[in-house]
């Protein structure tokens, strides 16, 4: 088939959907990630269209018919600059449809309804075959390749429960989707979804996903409720990732000493079948966003003279619905489902050392799909109960000095009849699983019968109205391809449903004129007459060891069936398989795709202007003075304080305070955990003298902004900050530089207050401490930083150990804990380290500088900007000086290892030798095929043998990273077989620089390729420009168009610049003299990995996290250090 398009954007990983209940903050409707495909504006002239962009003098506006297509439904939304435009295609039944509005990235997606009957897992399945070659193109990692050179950084996509979706490649042939190569290849099954390995252990890439995350609290919830909710013959009940024992029947049916050739057949057969019924013109649905160079047209073009013959000759011409094809979900045995009859509680166990806490699933039946505005009211309803810590829910189960939970959220899952209303809960002390839904449900009736505070409620709609519109002005796309999805899947196949899904902003409108009794009603209907189903997720510290032992029985006796004959012939069609996927892409192939030119990207302007204060250095200006200048300087004088303004186009304006944290006594540090979690919810002292208690604050700030945060630091790069932000329309923009001041210098430190916040942080401990990256981060910093780091204190480990204690010291001194809030907000407060960023629509600002003169009158004395403290500064004689050292720490909670290797880097932002470090980053860090023969030799550690499903959740699944400001390179790894990991990466990066694997020309353009991209998106949307201009002129002392500046510089470094960078900062990170480890695994690994690594000649020590029993999560260190050998790279 031929290409689609002639340039492309994707990134590198397959995400499989993973249940909400495992993110808790980061939910929405819908439980899986969907990345996006991003595309500089001024690359859209492609070349496969511009043949067809004259072909009419029509505008997109007045075209109704092109080709085979016609318009289905065409949308001018209202409140925004967006036209939505639905096509089909009357000869095969393709949809398309394009949102036209002005952005510098395109995003898309294909889309497939994939309806599955049990827990095979062939959507998941084809999800990754579909990555391994096409008709036309049959060589795996060529979509990446291409997808590299094409101002990207890889490849994605993802599997829900009802439908699959890929990452737009729009210079990939569409028949990589609807042809795969894979589905007639062995081999590509044997590594891409399950295999045995010569020790006989079950992987395979899909396999390997589905074992990191079956037996996840999240996961097993998430099944069990699918199983109670729908009844026998619903896909909605089927696991679509597939249960390993399904996954195993791929090739578990031995012969005496491989896979019978026979099954492996039948169930390719099967697979192909599901290919065939589903992965289909007329089941797919192709959703572009933003704006090409000639509009929809372009994409029509593409379509009808390059997609459609193609799709014609193979048979695929069967128009919109083909005799005998029922739509998934709305015409099959998915709709025989009945409303909950009556409540229901199951517990699932799941494996975990510490049984203090557990989680609650709780699932109601909601409206169907197409009652829109019903559904904008629950979404309205769940933020009115649940949003801050006022809301009436938070106030009853979080906000308390014991907290019968974490969180409460409510979610909604689409579905063909009706939605579901799923209510996640986290981290319930163990005695309180079992009532916990019965305690909400009295709840709900009591709030039903006090009735709700309708003041509130309109200042929940009018907030959410104000983020909606935040969010579109930096991401329509993402805004409604969720809106899109669903209207594909269950929304009226002439369109007529899908201006009723978008128009939010009439939702708005009518429910601010809702009264109590409505509100009070919604909640009755739906979560307090009807019952609902409870799946209790239960630790079991019994269920962890039981687990293992039978998975260990269950290998043994795989091995003694298969005899070691049967495990060498295993391991050679590995090999052969393996062998087969690493054939080089011919280069004729790859160069046929040309890299864009990065001067036809458009980027978003931003003008600038920085006032250092009264009696500070200003640097060299221009004798042009622009207009946002000309606007400052006519606003009263200059100011005594650093305040940068950087004006993008927004209805919104950002005000983002950075107070030093160099002054700040160690001792104090942990507290400031702590202090930006209590932020915005103590009592305030205005400067007027009038008290304001925590819930009238809460509900002010609410009422005024769009969003406000209080946090440490600036990405990696700068620890050594507080940071509040506010966000805000232009008419607010003084009320919030007041509260800005009111809550820094009035905060009153309520005891009462603190201990709630404290009580919260405690409260979530248990659950952060059982993700391998966090405590790797932990460790790390231990390792690496010194006391003077703040992101050492406030690492989850540092925490688990302060908190307990600060619970205490506030129960039994509170006096002296306030006196330390208090001497820390002095040190935070010192003029010196105070720098204010002001970013949006400055040029819309009566008054951007007297406002802050007349606020801050006790600014006014001059003083001496300190500069900015880095990172690097708070690193330990270790961190500064990498060697020997290595720790494995013993995680019960985990399957895989965790691990990071660090060495010196460069330091300073304006390295000379960065930009072909950088580069040479890349080139490890792509995702497939960066040369004939090199990373895919590591991937395949991985993939095929025993990689952890997480792996995918990473943009590669080992991964070096460059810390300018910290002073050290990282080679991160996530991996079954971490050692292996990292002894494969050394015999790569060792090749390269040794000339024994070749660096082609066509991986440093792909390389290049992916920075651009990665530019770009840094500075995509007019917030993020804004922010990249104060941080690298106020924070790194360089140009605003630092980033632009090293785009050029990219681009001329050289095959000899990489290697070079390769050999004297990488390589270091593979010797023991001149770096450290740490390693968070499983307990049964630990020795194993000590070993290795002792071997390898680091200087060992092995510690355990105490879970169970253990409330400060302390270490215990399990054996002595074990010397190192010698030096051996």
């Amino acid at each position: 088939m031929h290409k689609l398009f002639s340039t492309v954007r994707l990134s590198t990983t397959t995400v499989l959907r993973r249940t909400a209940s495992s993110f808790p903050f980061l939910r929405s409707a819908s439980h899986h990630h969907r990345p996006s495909i991003l595309l500089p504006t001024r690359s859209r002239s492609l070349a496969s269209m511009a043949s067809f962009q004259d072909r009419s003098a029509l505008s997109d506006d007045a075209l109704t018919s092109f080709g085979n297509f016609d318009l289905v439904q065409r949308i001018q939304l209202e409140y925004t600059d967006v036209a939505v435009s639905k096509w089909r295609s009357r000869v095969s039944g393709l949809t398309l449809v394009h949102l036209d509005y002005e952005a510098p990235l395109i995003n898309g997606y294909f889309v497939v309804a994939t309806e599955i009957f049990n827990d095979s897992g062939c959507p998941h399945t084809l999800e990754h075959l579909a990555f391994m070659g096409s008709e036309k193109y049959p060589y795996k990692g060529i979509i990446d390749h291409l997808a590299n050179r094409g101002f990207s950084d890889g490849t994605n996509a993802w599997t829900d429960n009802d439908h699959t979706g890929k990452q737009l490649v729009l210079s990939s042939p569409l028949s990589s989707l609807l042809l795969p190569r894979s589905l007639y290849r062995f081999n590509s099954w044997r590594t891409g979804v399950h295999h045995i390995n010569a020790k006989g252990e079950d992987a395979g890439v899909v396999y390997s996903e589905m074992q990191g995350r079956e037996n996840t609290s999240g996961d097993l919830m998430a099944l069990r409720s699918q199983r109670i909710l729908y009844p026998p013959g619903s896909a909605y009940r089927s696991e679509t990732g597939g249960l390993m024992e399904a996954l195993r029947v791929l090739t578990v049916e031995q012969s005496k000493f491989s896979v019978d050739l026979l099954t492996l057949t039948y169930i390719c057969f099967a697979v192909r079948q599901y290919h065939s019924t589903y992965y289909v013109p007329h089941n797919l649905s192709l959703i572009v966003t933003g704006k090409l160079s000639s509009g929809t047209r372009s994409l029509l073009s593409v379509l009808q003279e390059k997609v459609e013959p193609n799709i014609i000759a193979h048979g695929q011409n069967q128009g919109p619905r083909p005799k005998g094809w029922k739509r998934p979900f709305m015409e099959t045995t998915s709709t025989n489902r009945e409303r909950i009859k009556a409540v229901t509680r199951e517990a699932v166990e799941f494996p975990e050392k510490d049984e203090s806490q557990g989680e609650l699933l709780i699932t109601y039946n909601g409206p169907p799909p197409t009652a829109f505005l019903e559904r904008k009211a629950l979404d309205i309803l769940s933020i009115y109960l649940t949003s801050s810590p006022v809301a009436p829910l938070n106030k009853e189960y979080v906000e308390i000095e014991s907290p019968l939970c974490s969180y409460i959220y409510f979610s909604e899952d689409a579905r063909a009849t009706m939605v579901d209303l799923p209510v996640y809960v986290g981290s319930v002390p163990a005695e309180y699983l079992d009532t916990f839904d019965a305690r909400l449900s009295a709840s709900f009736r009591r709030i039903v019968t006090e009735g709700t505070d309708i003041a509130r409620m309109s200042m929940v709609i009018n907030r959410d109205e104000r983020q909606l519109r935040s969010k579109l002005e930096s991401a329509k796309g993402d805004t409604f391809s969720g809106t899109i999805i669903t209207d594909f899947l269950y929304g009226a196949t002439d369109g007529s449903d899908l201006r009723g899904a978008l128009d939010e902003i009439k939702y708005y409108n009518i429910l601010r004129a809702w009264n109590s009794s409505q509100w009070t009603d919604l909640l009755k209907r739906y979560f307090v007459d009807q019952p609902y189903t409870v799946v209790i997720g239960r630790p079991s510290a019994n269920l962890a060891e039981k687990l293992e032992t039978i998975e260990k029985a269950r290998l043994a006796a795989q091995v003694e069936k298969l005899r070691p004959e049967g495990l060498a012939k295993a391991e050679q069609e590995l090999e052969a398989a393996k062998a087969e996927h690493e054939l080089p892409i011919p280069k004729e192939i790859l160069t046929s795709f040309p890299v864009p030119d990065v001067k036809s990207i458009s980027w978003i302007p931003v003008e600038s202007v920085q006032e250092l204060g009264k009696g500070r250095s200003v640097t060299s200006r221009l004798s042009l003075r622009s207009d946002l200048e000309k606007h400052i300087e006519n606003d009263g004088e200059p100011l005594s304080m650093f305040v940068q303004y950087d004006h993008v186009k927004s209805d919104f304006v950002g005000i983002h305070a950075f107070f030093s944290l160099a002054n700040v006594p160690n001792e104090l540090r942990p507290y400031l955990s702590t202090y930006a979690a209590a932020f915005f919810s103590l009592p305030v002292k205005l400067e007027i003298g009038t008290v304001l208690g925590h819930e009238e604050v809460v509900n002010q700030l609410d009422d005024l902004t769009v969003s406000y945060e209080a946090g440490l630091g600036l990405s990696d790069q700068f620890t050594e900050f507080v940071r509040i932000s506010f966000k805000v329309e232009v008419p607010h923009y003084e009320s919030a530089v007041t509260w800005l001041r009111d809550l820094v210098w009035g905060a009153i430190f309520d005891k009462e207050r603190l201990l709630v916040s404290a009580a919260k942080l405690a409260q979530s401990l248990p659950e952060l401490k059982r993700d391998g990256n966090n405590v790797l981060s932990s460790v790390c910093a231990e390792t690496l930083f010194d006391k003077s780091s703040t992101a050492l204190a406030g690492t989850i480990l540092s925490q688990a150990e302060f908190v307990p204690k600060l619970i205490k010291d506030l129960q039994e001194c509170p006096e002296q804990v306030i006196a330390a809030f208090e001497k820390l907000r002095e040190c935070l407060t010192d003029p010196s380290g105070i720098r204010i960023s002001i970013t949006g629509n400055v040029l819309g600002l009566k008054k951007p500088r007297s406002t802050w003169s007349e606020k801050f009158t006790f600014l006014a004395q001059e003083s001496t900007l300190a500069p900015v403290k880095l990172t690097c500064e708070t690193l330990s004689e270790l961190g500064r000086n990498p060697i020997r050292r290595a720790v494995v720490v013993s995680l019960p909670t985990i399957e895989s290892s965790f691990v990071n290797h660090t060495t010196k880097g460069i330091q300073g932002f304006n390295h000379p030798e960065f930009p072909a470090l950088r580069v040479a980053l890349e080139v490890l860090n792509a995702t497939e095929k960066v040369g004939p023969r090199c990373w895919p030799r590591l991937r395949r550690i991985h993939d095929y043998r025993q990689g952890s499903w997480a792996n995918y959740l990473l943009p590669v699944p080992s991964k070096f990273g460059l810390h300018s400001n910290t002073h050290f390179l990282t080679f991160y790894t996530q991996s079954s077989n971490s050692m292996e990991a990292f002894k494969e990466a050394n015999n790569v990066v060792s090749g390269l620089v040794d000339g024994s694997i070749e660096l082609g020309e066509t991986t440093l353009d792909a390389a290049k390729s992916s920075i651009v991209y990665s530019v770009t998106k840094n500075v995509a949307t007019a917030g993020r420009a804004a922010i990249n201009s104060f941080t690298n002129q106020a924070l790194k002392g360089l140009s605003q168009n630092l980033n632009l500046q090293l785009l050029e510089q990219y681009q001329a470094v050289t095959k000899d610049d990489v290697l070079a960078s390769l050999e004297k900062y990488i390589l270091p990170i593979f010797s023991p003299s001149t770096s450290t480890v740490v390693v968070v695994t499983a307990p049964s690994k630990v020795d194993q990995i000590a070993e290795g690594l002792t071997g390898y000649g680091f200087d060992v020590e092995k510690q355990t996290l105490e879970g169970e029993g253990d409330e400060d999560g302390s270490f215990e260190s399990s054996s002595t250090s074990e010397g190192g050998l010698e030096d051996s790279r």
